[in-house]
């Protein structure tokens, strides 16, 4: 059964809660969705909430160059790596649906990169390809956004990956979803930039928890990065970035300068 769920501003209390949301209704919980949560009694309607980000990870795990377009958009040529290339984001980067990607000072150009999202929801530590649905929760839309001089500059991806509000999430968790065949799009100012469906990565879902499960402990509330689909390009105050994934939602934020405009 699918469902979805979320985070939110609760308007008694002024604390960020999850909540689920059944249509235009949400229901506080308790606890995490993963942590068995109990129900409140009282609901509210999605307009009288502020939305936050739906998930407050312990570590973003990030998959690199995961579509074989975007490599040989990148390379020239279709060297697919042999392994995922995985990389951290700072929690510190996360933002929710409709807040403000900042495009720092530091950078001239910074770009999106539309992504899946996969939501841990138990402990996971070598679990193999067959078991990682076990370990799954749901899935989300993210916003790998990268300072891409940077990112060339570095040699290394933290700094161009890492700055506060570079990693936009939300607006929910859906669980029950099959993810193996979604159209994800990024979409620039209302014009579809990229469109790849999950079928084309070249590390699929399973691969890739069981992959980090082997370096890692993927803890409940986790967040991967899938990868992103050919036709990134960059960002500049004033633009708007939405990131759609099929069946799972449409995540917007706009784009302001270092002054906040």
């Amino acid at each position: 059964m699918t469902e979805r769920f979320i985070r939110f501003t609760n308007p008694e209390t002024n604390r960020h809660v999850f909540g689920k949301l059944d249509k235009d209704r949400v229901t506080p919980l308790n606890a995490a969705p993963w942590d068995n949560p109990v129900s409140g009694n009282e609901t509210f309607t999605i307009d009288e909430i502020n939305m936050a980000a739906p998930v407050t990870p312990s570590k973003i795990v990030c998959i690199g160059l995961n579509y074989h377009a975007h490599v040989k958009a990148s390379q020239s040529a279709d060297n697919a790596p042999e392994q995922p290339l995985i990389f951290l984001k700072p929690s510190s980067s996360i933002i929710g649906p409709g807040e403000a990607i900042v495009h720092t000072a530091q950078a001239e150009r910074v770009d999106y990169e539309a992504e899946l999202g996969v939501v841990i929801g138990r402990t996971a530590k070598n679990i193999p390809r067959e078991k990682a649905d076990e370990y799954i929760f749901g899935l989300t839309c993210v916003n790998d956004v990268t300072a891409r001089d940077i990112q060339k500059k570095d040699g290394q991806w933290s700094r161009a990956k890492g700055f506060d509000t570079f990693c936009p999430v939300g607006p929910w968790i859906v669980t029950g979803i099959d993810y193996h065949d979604l159209l994800v799009e990024g979409i620039l100012n209302g014009e579809v930039m990229q469109s790849g469906r999950t079928s084309l990565m070249i590390f699929d879902i399973p691969f890739l928890v069981s992959y980090i499960s082997s370096i890692m402990t993927l803890y409940p509330g986790d967040l991967i990065s899938t990868g992103t689909p050919a036709g990134i390009a960059p960002m500049k105050p004033g633009d708007k970035i939405e990131v759609r994934v099929e069946n799972v939602g449409s995540l917007t934020n706009p784009i302001v300068g270092p002054d906040g405009a």
